[in-house]
């Protein structure tokens, strides 16, 4: 759905309240509503002849969305500068494989980052190899051998900013030039951040990718996905939706559009809380490593400070010559974080991670680490005072001393 573009000078605060609220949607009421419908009527047969397939925001076939999606798609827009429009997917993942098979065809070669997430990896190695599309992986740190790694052949590279658990914060500007003067697309997965603190397409990419399950539902009860593109790029999105058949609940939509106009105070809160906790752990003897860039001093920190407005409230930190034992015995002792996937939401989260095992072109633990220093823990941190999860996490420490 292409935006209107009337709210693309304002703060992104108020854009997350105000964008995607046409008086045509909503009417008299504050939010649009909930419109439920397979079947679109025309007026005649004249109307019907016309069609509109390719027209956003007109009535056309349920699988082309109503007033709920269409509301929510440019109301994501208006959040991501440049943008031109978003299309809307069942999952995070759907969103990367459809972004992945438009901008792609068979003898392609796509560059992903090693950090990549393990969902992106696996529709990397497996769904694009069905189609004879080669996936090579690159450090997202060494810019002269991502560089090097550029063929004839390639014509897309996927970037996390930061990398998926183990944080990495790669220089996007500078990586997504390199991929412009090949001619290849550069796409973000930028679901940690948000446009509200990274916006990707100012930044040089094509494509702005978004778990909305995390961040714009905020409240764990919804599964969707979001890519955000300019013009061009975002016809090929369009298209290649069209013929997978994605479309999205619009009840799903109506969730994420009331989690959507809450995102900018949410982020605000957790980010603070959680770069709270990252500088007290950063002191606990228990850890080694914390992996939060908005923390100073932490590995990235330095891009994350020029490249970035804002965080959120994931992070990771690595265990001090603790066993997989002691690791897990750390976890289960967690009383305010739940053990499960995913994050974004208002409850705190905890899992282990274990990066060696998918990583092809760079190591873990880094250079200069002692190699004992390796098991992770990723958390994800909610909407709870800071305090009692700080004491949490201690208490847990203890239990895991004892192990």
């Amino acid at each position: 759905m292409s935006a209107s573009g009337s709210g693309k000078g304002r703060k992104p605060a108020t854009r997350a309240v105000a964008a995607g609220r046409r008086k045509e949607w909503t009417g008299a009421v504050v939010n649009p509503p909930v419109w439920r419908a397979s079947t679109h009527l025309y007026a005649d047969s004249r109307d019907l002849a016309a069609g509109r397939p390719d027209v956003d925001g007109h009535f056309y076939y349920g699988r082309r969305g109503a007033p709920t999606q269409w509301s929510l798609a440019e109301a994501l827009t208006e959040l991501e500068p440049q943008a031109d429009g978003t299309m809307l997917y069942p999952s995070g993942v759907a969103a990367i494989a459809n972004v992945l098979l438009a901008v792609l065809k068979p003898g392609d070669v796509l560059l992903v980052t090693d950090n990549a997430y393990e969902p992106t990896r696996a529709i990397a190695t497996g769904l694009l190899k069905q189609y004879d599309i080669e996936a090579r992986f690159f450090d997202p740190l060494d810019v002269a051998s991502f560089r090097a790694a550029f063929c004839d052949r390639t014509r897309a590279v996927m970037l996390e900013n930061p990398g998926s658990l183990t944080m990495e914060v790669c220089d996007v500007p500078q990586l997504a030039a390199i991929a412009r003067e090949t001619g290849a697309v550069s796409i973000l997965d930028n679901t940690w951040a948000s446009p509200l603190g990274f916006p990707a397409l100012e930044r040089g990419c094509d494509i702005s990718i978004m778990s909305l399950t995390k961040h714009v539902g905020g409240h764990s009860d919804l599964m969707m996905g979001s890519a955000s593109a300019r013009a061009d790029t975002y016809k090929l999105l369009r298209k290649a939706s069209q013929y997978m058949g994605q479309v999205v609940s619009p009840d799903d939509a109506s969730l994420a559009l009331r989690g959507l106009r809450t995102m900018p105070l949410r982020l605000q809160q957790s980010g603070a809380a959680a770069l709270e906790i990252a500088t007290w752990l950063r002191a606990q003897p228990q850890v080694a490593q914390v992996l939060c860039p908005m923390l100073e001093g932490a590995p990235g920190h330095d891009l994350w400070t020029r490249d970035f407005t804002g965080g959120c409230g994931l992070f990771s930190l690595v265990l001090k010559g603790r066993s997989v034992k002691q690791r897990a015995a750390f976890i289960d002792a967690l009383e305010l974080f739940g053990i499960g996937y995913s994050w974004g939401g208002y409850e705190s989260l905890a899992i282990p991670f274990d990066p060696q095992r998918a990583r092809t072109a760079s190591s873990w633990p880094p250079a200069g680490w002692d190699s004992e220093d390796r098991l992770g823990i990723r958390l994800s941190i909610g909407l709870e005072d800071p305090a009692d999860l700080m004491q949490d996490i201690a208490q847990a420490f203890e239990k895991m001393d004892a192990a």
